[in-house]
């Protein structure tokens, strides 16, 4: 048996796909560029797997052809896709009774989250090299916080956060999400918030590589519902958080009040909850107002979308604005003028 391409206009092999999926317990993933499956002699399919970026997902063998080694197939399958594209480090999520299988295929556990997910990539040294990377960086103080921010685009309220938190600490680790999913480019984000905060002299500005990812692009295959999602995706984040503050000597975290998102109401309780276990003080500020109105990237997006440079104008710092005003924005704004819902839930 081979394994072969699955292009999105073969309804029935997705449809077949989707089937299988579900029967295994799996919700076909809305983030997937790249979908195979093993198929049987009446070209029915028993096995598939997807990837995005530089994750391999939804992959499950129909129950009847377990113990065939159909998922070796799939994974090696995928892996070479990878790798013909230039991706060599790849990670995936799991159930925890699936990890020691994966483990046999060259994975390396990064993070558990008990009875939710697993966390693997195939760099056996992956994650402690990137912590011993930030460990470089690391500055003495009474009051070492972090700050995670996607930026996207960098607003007034960003630069607000940003502005308190460093004002407040002796050593602020700014953590730019640098995950290439977004609307506004990682180079675009990370130029504007450097820029818009280069007048404040005590923070350290850090890629979060692969390690932090954001809740757009966290797996919900295998989950059961929107909070178990949500819920899961601020575990493991919190889980790998933890660890990055215990080589730089973190003791608090700013995050920004999120009023109208369910998402980052959940994560936020979570994260109040967790933190302090780990020794860590949980600080929300809450969200710059203009207008009587919330400032939130989402509002930016859906005023860029509809063209009004006015209203952005009062919701982004200069660096910003001048971006957008310039030719260089013309791409972006072209993009999030053709995505019909710019508004993040």
């Amino acid at each position: 048996m081979t394994v072969s391409k699955v292009s999105k206009s073969d309804k029935r092999a997705n449809s077949q796909i989707t089937q299988l999926l579900l029967a295994e317990g799996i919700r076909r993933d809305r983030n997937l560029d790249y979908t195979c499956a093993v198929y049987d002699e009446d070209y029915n399919v028993i096995a598939t797997g997807s990837c995005f970026g530089n994750t391999l997902r939804c992959m499950a063998v129909s129950h009847a052809h377990q113990g065939e080694g159909l998922m070796n197939e799939v994974v090696s399958h995928l892996i070479q896709y990878e790798y013909e594209r230039g991706i060599y480090n790849l990670f995936l999520y799991t159930k925890c009774s699936s990890a020691k299988f994966f483990g046999d295929l060259g994975f390396y556990e990064i993070v558990r989250i008990e009875g939710q997910v697993v966390f693997m990539e195939n760099r056996k040294s992956g994650f402690q090299d990137y912590l011993n990377d930030l460990a470089k960086t690391r500055r003495d103080g009474d009051k070492i916080s972090a700050l995670v921010v996607n930026a996207n685009p960098f607003t007034l309220g960003h630069q607000y956060l940003i502005e308190r938190a460093s004002r407040e600490s002796d050593v602020l680790h700014l953590f730019i999400v640098s995950e290439d999913k977004s609307l506004v480019p990682f180079h675009v984000r990370k130029k504007l918030v450097i820029e818009g905060t280069s007048h404040l002299k005590n923070i350290i500005y850090h890629d979060t590589g692969a390690y932090i990812i954001s809740s757009a692009t966290f797996p919900s295959y295998f989950q059961k519902d929107d909070s178990a999602v949500i819920e899961s995706h601020a575990n493991l984040d919190l889980s790998i958080f933890v660890k990055i503050a215990g080589v730089l000597g973190i003791n608090a975290r700013y995050v920004g009040e999120e009023p109208k998102s369910l998402v980052t109401g959940i994560y936020n309780q979570i994260m109040s909850a967790k933190l302090p276990e780990n020794d860590i003080q949980c600080i929300i500020i809450p969200r710059l107002q203009s207008q009587g109105q919330v400032i939130s990237a989402s509002n930016v997006r859906q005023a860029l979308k509809e063209g009004r440079f006015d209203e952005i104008k009062s919701l982004v710092p200069e660096c910003t604005y001048k971006f957008f005003t310039s030719p260089e924005a013309g791409k972006i704004i072209a993009g999030i003028q053709g995505t019909d819902n710019v508004i993040h839930y």
